[in-house]
Parts: C-alpha cells; sequence; structure tokens
C-alpha cells in the first residue's frame, strides 16, 4: 500500500490545491445539485458536463469535466452513485475505489473526495472514502518494482466534521493491517517458511506490543501435538505454533477470546499430491493466519479493550520421503486419533492441536477459526463469500453481521449430526475427509471434536482470500479477507 498521507479540509470546493476532485453524483441527475456553489465558481461547467454527454450517474461510472488552468483542482471527476435507494456503504465504498483509481490513471496524484450529506454523515463518508483510496491502490512490489512513471496516490483530501479525525486514523490502521496480510500472501512460499514466517510474526507483535510465545518442532512433541507434527513431517523444516496475546491492563484478567489461523505455507497436497496447474496459488493457504495475525496488528494499534489471543500453528504440507501417509494414524494433543485418508486435508489436522491448545491452555470464551480449507465451499458459495459453520448460533450471527457492514460476506452452512457419520472411523476416532459430498461441512464437523463445550465458529474462507481477477478494492492476489470482519466484530463485541 502507498504511504498515502489522509487528511481534511474545510475550504470551499473551488479553493481545493489537488489533482483531482471527486464529485459523487445520483443517478438520473440534470444539474449540478448538491454543487451548485462549486458549478458557480467554474462557470456552469459541471451541469453542462452532466446535460451534454452521455452520463446518466450510474454506479461506477464517471466523467472527467477538465478545468481552465487557475487556482482551484485541475480536475472534476464526476461519480456515479446509482439510485439513492439501491445504494449501501458497500456499493458506495466500491463507487469511490474505482472512481480513486480512474483519477489515478488520470495522473491524480493529490486526490480530494467530496462527501454528500443527503447520503452518509461526515464520519462515515470519510471512514468509507479513506478505506477505498487506501486499499484499491494496494500493490504488491517486493520482488518487482513499478516504473518510474507509474502514477501513485500521494494524498488523499476529506472533508472535516466530527469525528471524522478519529475515523480516518482508525480507518488507516486497519487498511495498514490489511495490506500488511495481503503481503504476507503474496510473498513467495520459500520466503515464508514456518520459521521464516513466525520471525516475521514475532517481529511484528514486538513493534506493535503483542506478547508471542513461539512453540518450535521440539516444543510441539513434548505437547503431544501429534496432528502438527504428521503434516509438517515431509517438509525439511518443522512447524511452528505463534500465539500471540492482546491483553490491555484494564481486561488483562478477563476470559480471552481465542482466534485460530490455517498456516499452510505452501500445500503441494503431500503424498495425495495436487495437479501442478495453479499449484503456485497454494502459497495462499496462510490466508486464514495472515488474517488472523493482521487481525492482532490491528487491534493493537486500536488499543481495543478486548483480551484477545491468536493461536496460528505453521506447516509445509510436502511429498518428502518422511511424508506422512494415506492411513496413517495420528494423535492429536486432545487424545483423539486421527485416521488419515487424504494428506491434501492437512488444514483440519494441523488445527486440531491449535484448537485443543487454545481450550486447555486459555479456556476461551469463545474461538473463531479461519482456513482456506475446502475447495467444496467455493463450489457451494462461489469466490466472493466465505462458509460459516459452528456449534453457536449467536457467536455466527454476530460474525455475520460484521461481515455485512464491512462487505465481507459470510453465509452459513449446516451442522446437522447426520454429518458426523461420514468421519466416523472404525480404527480411530474421526476420519480426516467424510468423502465427497456436503465436504465444507464434514471439515467443519472435523473440527468440531477439538472445541469442546466453547462456542466456536468456523470460517471457510477458501473463495475470497486469493483472487484470480481484481476487484474494487482489491486487486489480484492476496486479498486479506476478514481482518476488516474480525476488526469489526471485536470491536462490537458485548463481553458476553
Amino acid at each position: 500500500m502507498p504511504d498515502t498521507k489522509v487528511t481534511t479540509f474545510d475550504c470551499a470546493l473551488a479553493q481545493l490545491d489537488v489533482d483531482v476532485l471527486l464529485l459523487p453524483v445520483l443517478r438520473d441527475a440534470d444539474s449540478a445539485s448538491p454543487w451548485e456553489v462549486l458549478d458557480e465558481a467554474m462557470g456552469g461547467r459541471i451541469t453542462d458536463a452532466i446535460r451534454s454527454r452521455p452520463f446518466t450517474g450510474k454506479a461506477r461510472s464517471c466523467l472527467a469535466v477538465p478545468l481552465p488552468a487557475s487556482e482551484g483542482p485541475g480536475e472534476i471527476l464526476l461519480v456515479g452513485l446509482g439510485k439513492i435507494d439501491e445504494l449501501t456503504p458497500a456499493r458506495y465504498r466500491d463507487t469511490i475505489a474505482v472512481a480513486t483509481s480512474t483519477a489515478v490513471r488520470r495522473r491524480g496524484e493529490r486526490l480530494a473526495i467530496a462527501a454528500r450529506p443527503d447520503v452518509f454523515s461526515a464520519e462515515e463518508h470519510a471512514a468509507t472514502a479513506t478505506e477505498a483510496a487506501l486499499l484499491s491502490q494496494y500493490r504488491f512490489d517486493r520482488y518487482k518494482k513499478p516504473a518510474d512513471d507509474v502514477p501513485q496516490l500521494t494524498e488523499v483530501f476529506v472533508p472535516a466534521g466530527d469525528g471524522v479525525s478519529e475515523a480516518i486514523q482508525r480507518t488507516q490502521r486497519i487498511c495498514r493491517s490489511v495490506a500488511w496480510a495481503r503481503d504476507l500472501i503474496n510473498l513467495s512460499p520459500s520466503d515464508k517458511r514456518p520459521p521464516a514466517l513466525a520471525d516475521l510474526v514475532a517481529e511484528m507483535a514486538a513493534e506493535v506490543g503483542l506478547r508471542c510465545h513461539v512453540i518450535d518442532e521440539d516444543g510441539a512433541r513434548e505437547l503431544g501435538m501429534g496432528a502438527l507434527l504428521a503434516v509438517a513431517q515431509g517438509s525439511s523444516v518443522g512447524p511452528r505454533l505463534v500465539v500471540l496475546e492482546h491483553a490491555p491492563d484494564e481486561v488483562a484478567q478477563e476470559t480471552p477470546i481465542a482466534l485460530v489461523g490455517k498456516g499452510v505455507t505452501f500445500d503441494t497436497g503431500g503424498i495425495s499430491i495436487k495437479p501442478a496447474a495453479k499449484m503456485d496459488e497454494m502459497k495462499a493457504d496462510m490466508s486464514g493466519a495472515a488474517a488472523v495475525v493482521a487481525t492482532m496488528r490491528a487491534i493493537a494499534e486500536l488499543d481495543l479493550p478486548r483480551r484477545v489471543v491468536a493461536l496460528v500453528p505453521m506447516a509445509e504440507n510436502m511429498a518428502g520421503g518422511d511424508a506422512y501417509r494415506p492411513g496413517d494414524l495420528v494423535t492429536a494433543m486432545n487424545g483423539k486419533v486421527i485416521e488419515v485418508l487424504n494428506t491434501d486435508a492437512e488444514g483440519r489436522v494441523i488445527l486440531a492441536d491449535a484448537l485443543a491448545y487454545a481450550v486447555s491452555e486459555f479456556s476461551p470464551r469463545c474461538i473463531v477459526d479461519l482456513a482456506t480449507l475446502t475447495g467444496a465451499c467455493v463450489v457451494a458459495l462461489g469466490e466472493d463469500v466465505a462458509g460459516v459453520m459452528g456449534n453457536d448460533e449467536d457467536l455466527s450471527a454476530a460474525l455475520i453481521a460484521a461481515g455485512r457492514r464491512v462487505a465481507e460476506p459470510l453465509w452459513p452452512l449446516p451442522m446437522f449430526d447426520e454429518y458426523d457419520e461420514l468421519i466416523e472411523s472404525k480404527v480411530g476416532d474421526i476420519k480426516n475427509t467424510g468423502g465427497r459430498w456436503g465436504g465444507a461441512i464434514t471439515a467443519a464437523k472435523f473440527l468440531e471434536n477439538f472445541v469442546g463445550d466453547t462456542p466456536w465458529a468456523h470460517l471457510d474462507i477458501a473463495g475470497p482470500a486469493y483472487r484470480t481477477k481484481a476487484k474494487p478494492l482489491t486487486p489480484s492476489g492476496g486479498a486479506g479477507f476478514a481482518v476488516r470482519l474480525l476488526v469489526d466484530w471485536l470491536r462490537q463485541h458485548n463481553g458476553s
């Protein structure tokens, strides 16, 4: 994400010294309303443009209005919002993101985004505009630097108002964490093998004041984490379990909320090897881990008054001579014996030990785990929606509501007892796959064996975690999905 400064203005629009001024316009507007004062200062150019060009204010449409060389904005960009009765915060955010990208392509390095009080409050506009501008301009350039002449957004101005400065600061911190999650996902898998990724997380924790404990291979063995060790044994590097804790003084004695994120840093499928096509995208199989650690970074920078622990199991699933095999029986930390039928169903196996550790060490009030767990969830819900499953309807409902607020949608899948039969093992306690049918649900049912009576929700983010095609807020690659969702949920959490 570029180092873009976001600040406020309280002068007249005509006096703004910016390259491009974005003006939101509703569908079928035939005049400059509510920009009459600006239009008069600009000699009626806005009204003329609206009436003389095929611009209807359709959502995400843009129309550039050139201005004479003088003081004030270099150019006006009319931004179509669509019909007001169809306008949601999510659509508004996407529209501003599209307009920002259009303005930057037109060499708009300094950008002002005008607000419409008839649509959103000044605080809502500031948060939405900041988020749209920053996330839409994210670029991953660690390995390939952009050309010198590529335009970059350097400064964004939004109208001042009650709560605006606070909204900007809060949103900037969350966006930085989303960008960091995207960076982790997009890293070359050779640069984020479990020891290296654990080090990156530990460095972040030290920077923002999180407690951090890294359990290495020997520590996992002492704790009886046979599931995590089994998945990792095909790799030349050992696994890690990273434990983070955010506990401000005023809540340090509270029962914590636990977040658990799948951190398979690269997934070949192991002995049950994946097809070669698109295996490169398996660097994103740690997107759940990225979302969880980035959420911890965000809540630390926000100084959120919640006690939250995060547990991130990290392993490479490789097909080496020591790799675990179909038919192996492995014992998880809680004593459950797992019959391995498919080594490519490895994410649930490493999560088993992390969930069991969370329960035994922290007795949390609730657990939320995130994982790019099953292709079945993508088949069921597509690439834009994550599945939510669990044992507590209130918890799932709260997460769904948070996803709705930030436009990171979740959809519930059933957890009927009948699905348990599909993962019963004749030689162990549980199989690591239930077959073809209901694959996302049987994976969640597997995880349920490791949470005990703790209220728990599982988010299968396999669809939206990695983008093959860009969207307004998300370039192709790692999306950082669920960071904003989790931060919103934690901010809203009532402590129950």
